[in-house]
C-alpha cells in the first residue's frame, strides 16, 4: 500500500484550507479607533472596528474558525451543504465562507428576519430557510442537515472551542498588540455582548492564560437569557424570548456561553443600545449597528465609576458592525415607533454623562 498517496478528499480540504487561509492574508487587521473623550477624565475608549471585515460585521471571525474547525474535523467535505441557525451576521459571514469554497449554504431564520438581512446572505449564493419562531431554528437546522447529508455547523455549540484563545491571531492578541504603544496598554476593561458566547469566552480565556488584571464586561439587552442566567447561575435558563438588538441576546442560555470567565455584566435597556448607537455616529462619525450600542451603554457606566474613583486607564470595546445595514430600521424613526423603541428618553442621559463625567 502506498502510504504517501493523498486521497481526492484530503486534497479537496487541503485545498479548501489554503484558500481560507489566504482570504486572511489578503485581510488587514481592523482598526482600534481611539474615541476622543475629555482629557481631565484620564480614561481612554478604543473600539475595534469589525464592520471592516470583508463580510461586514465581527461574525468573519467566527465564520472563518467554524470552517476550519469543520475541515480539520473532517465534518466538511467537498460538495457539503453547509447549515446554520442564524438570522444574522454569522449567517452573512458564513454564506461568504461557503462561496468561497463552492459550497451550497442555507441559513436557518425565523421568519420575521429583515430583509437586509436576507438580501445579504442570498448576495453570497446563500439560501434562507423560515421557521415561524427564534426557538424553532436549532431543531429545524439539525434536520435540514441530515436530510441533506450536509453539516451543521452549530455557532451556539462550537464557537468557544473554535477559536484558539490562547492566541493564534484571536481577537484579544489583536487587542493587545495594537494597544502596545498606548498610554495604557493594558485595559482596565473589556467589554462585548454575548451572542453566541464564542467571543466572550475567547477573550475571558485569553486575559486569564496571559495573567492580564484587565477585567472583562459582557452586555446584554433586555430580553436576552445571558443575564439572568449568569446572576442566578443557572446554566439552563431560558424564556423563549427574541432579542430586538441584532446579533445579540438569545433566549436560552447557550452551550458557547461560559459565565466563569467573565467579571461583569450589565443589562442594557433596548432603546438605550440604540441611544448609544446614534450619539456614537453624532459625536466620533463612527456608524454602527445596535450592539455596539448595547457596548457603549455599558462602557460609559463602568468608566463613570473609574472617574468616580479617580483611577486612570483604558476601555476597549468592539464596533460589531456598520449602520449601512439598518438604515430602514434601527436608524428608521417609524420602525423604531412601531415596536415600541424610543432611545430619545435615553439620549439626556448620555449627554449628562458627556456634561459631567457622571452616570445618573
Amino acid at each position: 500500500m502506498d502510504f504517501t498517496a493523498c486521497t481526492p478528499a484530503r486534497r479537496w480540504a487541503d485545498e479548501a484550507l489554503r484558500r481560507i487561509e489566504a482570504e486572511n492574508n489578503r485581510s488587514a487587521d481592523t482598526h482600534l479607533y481611539a474615541v476622543p473623550l475629555p482629557a481631565e477624565w484620564g480614561v481612554q475608549l478604543y473600539l475595534k472596528d469589525e464592520s471592516t471585515h470583508r463580510s461586514g460585521s465581527l461574525k468573519h471571525r467566527l465564520a472563518r474558525s467554524l470552517f476550519l474547525f469543520g475541515l480539520v474535523n473532517g465534518w466538511i467535505t467537498e460538495g457539503t451543504t453547509i447549515v446554520e441557525a442564524s438570522s444574522g451576521s454569522t449567517a452573512v459571514s458564513e454564506a461568504y465562507f461557503a462561496q468561497l469554497l463552492g459550497l451550497p449554504f442555507i441559513a436557518v431564520m425565523p421568519r420575521s428576519t429583515s430583509q437586509e438581512k436576507i438580501t445579504l446572505i442570498e448576495q453570497y449564493g446563500g439560501r434562507c430557510h423560515f421557521v415561524q419562531s427564534s426557538s424553532e431554528v436549532y431543531a429545524a437546522a439539525a434536520a435540514l442537515a441530515a436530510e441533506t447529508g450536509g453539516h451543521y455547523m452549530d455557532q451556539f455549540t462550537y464557537a468557544e472551542r473554535a477559536t484558539d484563545w490562547r492566541g493564534n491571531n484571536n481577537i484579544a492578541e489583536s487587542i493587545f498588540q495594537q494597544l502596545a504603544l498606548e498610554k495604557h496598554p493594558i485595559p482596565r476593561w473589556i467589554v462585548v455582548g454575548a451572542g453566541t458566547g464564542g467571543t466572550s469566552a475567547t477573550i475571558g480565556r485569553y486575559l486569564r492564560y496571559h495573567s492580564h488584571p484587565t477585567q472583562l464586561a459582557v452586555v446584554d439587552p433586555e430580553n436576552s437569557a445571558f443575564y439572568p442566567g449568569w446572576a442566578n447561575n443557572n446554566p439552563n435558563f431560558e424564556n423563549g424570548r427574541p432579542s430586538r438588538i441584532e446579533g445579540i441576546g438569545r433566549p436560552r442560555m447557550e452551550p458557547s456561553f461560559v459565565p466563569s470567565v467573565i467579571d461583569a455584566m450589565i443589562q442594557v435597556p433596548d432603546a438605550a443600545s440604540i441611544a448609544a448607537m446614534r450619539h456614537l455616529a453624532r459625536h466620533a462619525r463612527l456608524h454602527a449597528g445596535p450592539s455596539t450600542g448595547t457596548n457603549l451603554w455599558g462602557v460609559w457606566q463602568l468608566m463613570a465609576q473609574m472617574i468616580a474613583a479617580g483611577e486612570k486607564g483604558s476601555i476597549v470595546s468592539l464596533l460589531c458592525d456598520g449602520a449601512d445595514r439598518y438604515q430602514a430600521s434601527y436608524y428608521d424613526d417609524g420602525w423604531l415607533a412601531e415596536r415600541g423603541l424610543q432611545p430619545d428618553a435615553y439620549t439626556p442621559v448620555i449627554e449628562k454623562f458627556f456634561d459631567t463625567g457622571r452616570w445618573a
